[in-house]
């Protein structure tokens, strides 16, 4: 898996759009809700749940009302992210590839859309396994190299340096299950599309969650208005017979258990690719 954004520069992106990103997402809380649902099929009772890159708190809200008897921990990296009105969970500011947790403490890991703002990606995954109890489950989302293909066209025209985060190949996420040590990882893929009227309005809901080119390749000074107006004809270019923008989002879910049978890394086990069960919806 590439390797994603500095820490300091993703804190400091969230900590800006922090106080309105609640009340800005509409994709992140639809992924949370289609992530969860995978829970459905699920026969655990866990008595420790860790919601990683929680942000505000409807999701964790929700997995509340799923498992009541459950111990519930938020961790965010920004804890302005978390909200500030007291909750029925504890809320932690942690850094996902150094979580202040003992290993085999948690039974449940939800990360939804966290991976691809990860320094390290495979470390991230190597930790959720320590923190995992066998058996535990880890639930993911993230974005696929299809994500907002539209926007990455538009700004090809604009000039060559890229303007999104890369996003990992749903085969590439179930290899980095399995070198981390979880048991025969499920992962399937589904697209989703968001319709705009308007480019602007586009690219502001994008800059109001944080979605923005934090990546190490970035461009570092100011866009010139030429380079702006030429992505934005290019977005233009793109209506469909509508008359609307599409916005494409590839969303990525995994699940993955520990098991006695697959230890953790280090402990001179192999275990085949073929054990990766890949759907596409």
């Amino acid at each position: 898996m590439s390797t994603g954004p500095a820490r300091p520069a993703v804190a400091r992106a969230f900590r800006k759009v922090a106080e309105g990103y609640a009340a800005a997402d509409f994709m992140h809380a639809e992924i949370a809700s289609r992530l969860h649902a995978h829970l459905d099929l699920v026969t655990l009772q866990p008595a420790t749940i860790l919601d990683l890159g929680a942000g505000p708190p409807a999701a964790t809200a929700a997995l509340a009302a799923r498992f009541p008897g459950a111990r519930l921990l938020a961790v965010d990296l920004v804890p302005e992210m978390l909200g500030r009105e007291p909750q029925g969970w504890q809320r932690l500011c942690a850094d996902a590839a150094r979580l202040p947790l003992p290993g085999q403490s948690v039974d449940l890991v939800v990360a939804g859309m966290l991976l691809h703002w990860c320094t390290d990606p495979a470390a991230v995954l190597a930790e959720l396994r320590r923190v995992l109890r066998t058996p535990g489950l880890l639930l993911l989302s993230t974005p696929g190299p299809d994500s907002l293909i539209e926007l990455r066209r538009a700004w090809r025209q604009a000039d060559d340096l890229p303007h999104t985060l890369a996003f990992t190949e749903m085969h590439n996420l179930g290899d980095a299950l399995i070198r981390a040590g979880f048991a025969e990882p499920v992962v399937d893929v589904e697209t989703l599309t968001v319709t705009y009227r308007e480019a602007t309005r586009l690219v502001d809901d994008l800059r109001r969650v944080g979605a923005s080119d934090l990546g190490p390749e970035r461009r570092r000074s100011l866009t010139a208005p030429g380079r702006w107006r030429a992505m934005l004809e290019a977005l233009e270019a793109g209506r469909n017979a509508d008359g609307q923008l599409a916005l494409t989002l590839e969303v990525i879910y995994a699940q993955a258990w520990t098991s006695d049978r697959f230890p953790l890394p280090g402990d001179g086990v192999e275990i085949p690719v073929e054990r990766i069960r890949y759907r596409r919806r």
